[in-house]
């Protein structure tokens, strides 16, 4: 694989600055301050149902959606992944690109929202979503855009925490029909995909890290035949 730099496509190791963000600044500066509030605000390992889907898997090209502070680029890159990183938080961006030099890894940064991110179609080989704030609008863009990214015998694996999308909306803001769930996104599998795994099951959490206390996940991983 040939790694390529345009003006669409940030050099390795360098997250877009602030000023070349691409997407709403509102859910930029929400999520920059959620980072900036804990010097570290997950475990800082990568995702326990990422590691056990990935396991038998041909290491290519990979997207990691909502990379945050790098944990699961990071180790992609370890075992052989060419890996190009999404975030929507520069104060992420800026963590995860420092692990991934403490790590001795090449990571491709971006610093945009998914629906907005200048990206390759059908380019990506894995397409990972683990825990994502996708938000979820009337034409699907965000279900649309991790579908189109995948390559023909790719794989999309998304990941969420079981429960979330059947909680009622609370005093926090967090309101569960503003954002996609897996099941909003294996509604729009077609002839097109085969559906491998389509499941709750026990969570393998990592010690320590916001979200720690969730038991369980719903896994979605699906296969684009052409």
């Amino acid at each position: 694989m040939t790694e390529k730099t345009t003006e669409d496509s940030p050099a390795p190791d360098a997250p877009r600055p602030a000023d070349g963000y691409a997407g709403d600044p509102a859910v930029r500066a929400e999520w920059d301050k959620r980072y900036a509030e804990r010097r570290q605000l997950w475990s800082g390992r990568p995702n326990g149902a990422l590691v056990a889907e990935v396991a038998g898997l041909t290491p290519g090209r990979v997207l990691d959606v909502g990379c945050g502070e790098g944990a699961d680029a990071v180790w992609l890159a370890r075992t052989g992944w060419d890996v190009t990183a999404l975030e929507v938080s520069g104060v992420a961006l800026q963590r995860a690109a420092g692990h991934a030099r403490d790590a001795g890894v090449t990571v491709r940064w971006i610093h945009a929202a998914l629906t907005r991110a200048p990206l390759p179609p059908a380019a990506f080989d894995l397409v990972s979503a683990q825990y994502p704030a996708l938000l979820r609008t009337p034409d699907a863009a965000a279900e649309r855009a991790l579908l189109a990214a995948v390559a023909p015998g790719g794989v999309l694996l998304l990941v969420h925490h079981a429960g979330m999308d059947t909680r009622q909306a609370d005093d926090s803001g967090f309101d569960p029909a503003d954002y996609v769930w897996p099941s909003m996104v294996a509604a729009l599998l077609d002839d097109d995909w085969e559906v491998e795994v389509n499941e709750q099951r026990p969570r393998v959490a990592p010690d320590g890290g916001a979200g720690a206390h969730h038991t369980d996940d719903l896994v979605l991983r699906a296969r684009r035949l052409r």
